[in-house]
């Protein structure tokens, strides 16, 4: 039997603080019909917001225009200004296949995508990951590197030309990086300090680049350190491309280690956005091999990896799985 194809697009906005424009935002994505929201995760200090929704290839891709489009009309980026990376209104759109369709075949929705934002909306576009045209610009942090202040500056080498929409930097949105990617798990690790410093040592002793030709701890990591004052604490920042052969409790476990060694402990971590059943599962078993109920394994990886540190952690409305069968996706 065919399986409908089913998308996720996980847009990164550049507004993390005004509460009337994300809500904007929000409804243009839930009034575009054949889609479901599915979580909204809004970080002040990052002064960013991450929307997370699902559906038919073509309904979500419509809806990620919607948001921009409303973003573009009350985001002025010559304003913006918070501790996450960033290039433009719509900083980052990715679209991830969950079922009935592959990588490959949604790449050319992807395009199709881009040209329209560009177009219509005079937005310089950038393909990355799965819809890359240019192998050099294939990871996000190719093209963002410099970030919203140098990139008006970058544009200008032809090496750096947007793939779709205007050649000149637009000021007011910025640029969008866009593609096809695998799921992505948005992974923060709080520490008991407030030194950024510890943090930043860290991220470069694990991540996968690690630090001036010095490979880090894992594969298929990238991670940064900041300060986030609205819980108090420095964190180590990370995003897992494959928790697969990366698992999250393996990265969590090591930041544990190395921030033992500066005398620091970790508290516990901050998801953004949804984490798949497998990735929860396998920590869950990891923290208490012996169990086998589905909901004392989530409650294990919950407490193994410290998920309510900061605040309430709702498995129903936190694991894809879970809130896609919740819409009846």
């Amino acid at each position: 039997m065919s399986v409908s194809p089913l998308i996720e697009c996980v847009p990164n906005f550049s507004e993390g603080r005004d509460l009337a424009v994300i809500d904007a935002i929000k409804q243009s994505i839930v009034e575009t019909p054949g889609v479901s929201l599915l979580h909204v995760d809004t970080g002040y200090d990052a002064n960013r917001t991450v929307m997370t929704f699902a559906g038919l290839p073509q309904a979500v891709c419509d809806a990620a225009f919607n948001a921009c489009k409303k973003a573009t009309e009350l985001i002025d980026m010559t304003q913006q200004k918070g501790t996450h990376p960033r290039l433009g209104v719509m900083d980052v759109c990715p679209l991830i296949a969950l079922a009935g369709i592959t990588p490959a075949d949604l790449v050319r929705y992807s395009h199709t995508l881009g040209e329209r934002l560009g177009s219509e909306l005079n937005i310089p576009i950038y393909f990355y990951e799965y819809s890359s045209i240019k192998s050099y610009r294939k990871r996000l942090e190719q093209i963002r590197k410099g970030g919203y202040e140098k990139f008006a500056e970058k544009m200008k080498d032809e090496v750096w030309a947007p793939d779709c929409g205007p050649t000149e930097f637009n000021k007011s949105t910025g640029a969008t990086v866009l593609g096809v990617r695998d799921l992505l798990l948005a992974f923060n690790i709080n520490l008991e300090s407030t030194d950024i410093s510890i943090a930043n040592k860290i991220a470069k002793k694990i991540r996968t680049s690690g630090y001036k030709g010095t490979p880090g701890i894992f594969k298929n990591l990238k991670a940064i350190g900041w300060y986030v004052d609205q819980i108090g604490c420095a964190q180590v920042s990370t995003n897992i491309t494959n928790f697969q052969e990366t698992p999250a409790h393996e990265v969590y476990e090591a930041i544990k280690s190395e921030a033992n060694n500066y005398g620091v402990k970790v508290t516990g971590s901050e998801l953004i956005g949804l984490i798949p059943k497998a990735a929860i599962i396998s920590a869950g078993k990891y923290y208490h091999s012996d169990l086998t109920d589905e909901d004392a394994i989530v409650r294990s990886a919950i407490v193994g990896m410290g998920l309510a540190d900061k605040a309430k952690f709702n498995p129903k409305e936190r694991i894809l799985d879970y809130v896609l069968r919740s819409h009846d996706l």
